[in-house]
């Protein structure tokens, strides 16, 4: 391993950082708290002895992280970096099958949550084999007859710790870190093990390659579970040594203001939520603000240039996922061809664009699946924990396959063209299409339901229509159906369409033929929820109350 990648790890950034100046300012919460790289590493260490000290975690061990945008996430996510614990990032909206799922496969005995989370957990309790332990963010109320049988701590039993800066286990860039889920195509979310190596190296290009300084201000709406808020916004915000304003949701409508706001410079966005904020009507001030860039994975192309022209800011476009970190970059003062997401550092990695079916790698120019492998070890992922079926097919003859299809050019600039496997991605969220139609299959008058993305108008983007075939003599009207799925999956999961069929069609080997659901796209028998004027947001009131 490179001599300096021993110390490409979380405890050894946050050490860095805090030397270079403690009262700088780190983290400015919106609506909450501004605090300093003294204050972040105390806590970090506070949560690391807690987790040691009262829990009885050592490195190596797993933590389960369920927590919204705010100091916390941020504390625990460090906390557990400084002590070697390998963070499992659940996302916040899991709700029955899907949390049940992503808790048991990573058999984990701490869940550190939110007690907005805690009737969710309550629901599932009895079927959480490894579970042991609840740390708790908020008040647990009448909670703890539902959870009878986890030992339950507050949050701020950890903070009583003294911090924890000695007698700490040796840590190495190949340690692992972190485990992120990702939805594939023909089973649940699937846990992905990453190294302090990759996720440094991650936090490291963004910071190089958006040229982050120390009196720069990133402004992040993205989710902590997620690569693109934690690996590149937080941590590239660490290695630099500057200001990270961390917003608790996403409101395409205050976005400019936020910005103002908080004198950010550099922000962060998937295409859809560009497209959200691009769609806002514009004021003829929106390029009055200190916002000089934007990374974004992917840039859509049909607003890119009027993005730039009406915000004022250079649009960068990166590519990537959770299992390889990010490839493609593009260079600050070069000017890529229109679309491009940059170019491969063939010092960090080797891609390769092949034909999918034979894996034999096709001329410059010719759209093909792009392929991965890496020039360093532990830059990529591991493997998917307790899946080495689905590992090994993943990396088939040697190379990583990503799925996704693209072309390079003659000059080496990459272009992402469109995904090749049947996930789903709805506003930057990777959705298995198992998921919801287990969720449905659970509903006594379906027989078969098959989910798929359909365009939602949004380059890159999918809502999700739900195809269902009902049993002999069953009726079930399309809102009962969402009701229903809206107490067993997260709401990016509730399908928008819901179209009922006599029969899913299927290959002479009984596979669902979900590309021909897919080109069928909404006919003019599927019922739409928002035309129809159902608010999920509603009905997620609803099922919460009954939950309660």
């Amino acid at each position: 391993m490179h001599k300096e990648m021993e110390n490409w790890t979380v405890r050894h950034a946050l050490a860095a950082a805090v030397a270079r100046g403690p009262a700088r300012p780190f983290l400015q919460v919106v609506d909450g708290p501004l605090v300093s790289y003294g204050e972040i590493s105390d806590l970090a260490h506070r949560v690391a002895r807690g987790l040691r000290d009262l829990v009885g975690l050592r490195k190596g061990d797993l933590v389960m992280t369920m927590l919204p945008n705010g100091l916390e996430v941020i504390a625990a996510w460090l906390g557990c970096g400084v002590l070697g614990a390998i963070e499992v990032c659940l996302n916040t909206s899991y709700r029955g099958g899907p949390l049940v799922h992503a808790v048991n496969a990573c058999g984990a005995r701490v869940l550190v949550l939110s007690s907005e989370a805690l009737p969710a957990a309550a629901e599932v309790s009895s079927q959480l084999r490894a579970l042991t332990h609840l740390v708790v963010v908020g008040a647990v109320a009448n909670m703890s007859e539902r959870l009878a049988g986890l030992t339950i701590l507050p949050w701020e039993a950890l903070l009583a710790e003294a911090p924890a800066h000695n007698s700490l286990e040796d840590l190495h860039g190949r340690d692992l870190a972190a485990i992120l889920y990702t939805s594939g195509t023909t089973g649940s979310a699937k846990p992905v093990l990453l190294t302090h190596a990759q996720n440094y190296l991650t936090a490291h290009k963004t910071r190089d390659c958006v040229e982050i300084g120390d009196s720069d201000v990133s402004y992040c709406f993205h989710p902590m579970f997620h690569m693109a808020g934690k690996f590149m916004a937080a941590y590239g915000s660490l290695l630099a040594g500057s200001k990270l304003v961390l917003d608790r949701r996403f409101v395409p409508e205050a976005w400019i203001s936020r910005v103002r706001e908080f004198g950010a410079t550099i922000g962060y966005g998937h295409g859809p939520m560009l497209e959200m904020i691009h769609a806002v009507p514009p004021t003829g001030d929106d390029a009055n603000h200190k916002m000089t860039r934007v990374l974004a994975a992917p840039f859509p192309r049909r607003i890119a240039k009027d993005f730039e022209r009406r915000f004022g800011v250079r649009g960068l476009e990166c590519w990537g996922m959770t299992e390889i970190g990010i490839v493609t970059w593009p260079g600050m003062h070069e000017k890529p061809p229109f679309g491009s997401c940059g170019r491969v550092d063939r010092s960090l990695f080797d891609l390769r664009i092949v034909d999918p079916e034979t894996d034999e790698e096709l001329p410059v120019g010719q759209a093909g699946e792009m392929v991965v492998r890496a020039q360093r070890p532990w830059i990529l992922f591991q493997g998917y924990l307790g899946m080495p079926d689905a590992t090994l097919r993943a990396w088939r003859n040697g190379w990583f396959h990503t799925g996704d299809t693209g072309r390079i050019d003659a000059d080496g600039y990459v272009h992402f063209v469109d995904r090749v496997t049947d996930k789903i991605r709805r506003r930057a969220e990777n959705i298995a299409s198992y998921d919801i139609e287990s969720a449905a299959g659970a509903h006594p008058a379906i027989a078969e339901a098959a989910a798929v993305g359909v365009p939602s108008g949004f380059e890159g983007d999918d809502d999700i229509k739900l195809s269902i075939v009902l049993r002999a003599g069953a009726e079930l009207a399309p809102a009962e159906l969402i009701e229903f799925l809206a107490a067993e999956l997260p709401h990016h999961m509730v399908p928008r369409y819901v179209e009922r069929l006599k029969a899913l069609p299927r290959s002479p080997t009984n596979k669902v033929r979900k590309a021909e659901l897919r080109a069928s796209g909404i006919g003019p028998g599927a019922w739409d929820r928002k035309v129809a004027g159902m608010s999920l947001r509603e009905v997620f009131g609803k099922v919460s109350g009954k939950c309660g």
